[in-house]
């Protein structure tokens, strides 16, 4: 979990328990997808799903060390590759809006299908909108 301590700003409200994330893992098209560096120390995950033919990018998280690096790049490549193998036919993911990660997931072809307005709550009491993102799995990056 320290990867995800040190991938989401507290103030945002967005980071997972390590019981939220251990609870998906056992169920039935979960997957996780590790990046780790040359001294097999982890940099991010993405914590994903297939669900009747379509997935789901649960959770993406990069340490700050390693964000503006590729390494969120690369775990969005895997979990667009790992959804074509499972047969997936669209991907969805939910973000804050104002997430700098939005412009990573446009360049892999998301585009906005929904808003949910003030579903994410920061520390201090402030409402964030979360957008629903989708695409479809034979796209290109663009």
């Amino acid at each position: 979990m320290r990867v995800m301590n040190d991938s989401f700003d507290p103030a945002f409200g967005e980071a997972w328990t390590a019981p939220q994330c251990a609870g998906l893992l056992p169920l039935p098209g979960v997957w996780l997808t590790l990046a780790r560096d040359a001294n097999s120390r982890p940099l991010g995950f993405a914590l994903s799903r297939v669900v009747a033919g379509e997935a789901e990018l649960l959770l993406l998280a990069v340490r700050n060390s390693a964000q503006r690096r590729g390494v969120g790049a690369r775990l969005i490549e895997r979990f667009i590759s790992d959804s074509s193998v499972r047969n997936a036919e669209r991907l969805h993911l939910e973000v804050r809006d104002g997430n700098h990660a939005i412009a990573l997931y446009k360049r892999y072809g998301f585009g906005e299908v929904g808003r949910r307005k003030n579903y994410y709550s920061g520390s201090s009491g402030e409402r964030f909108d979360a957008l629903t993102l989708a695409r479809s799995t034979d796209i290109r990056r663009t």
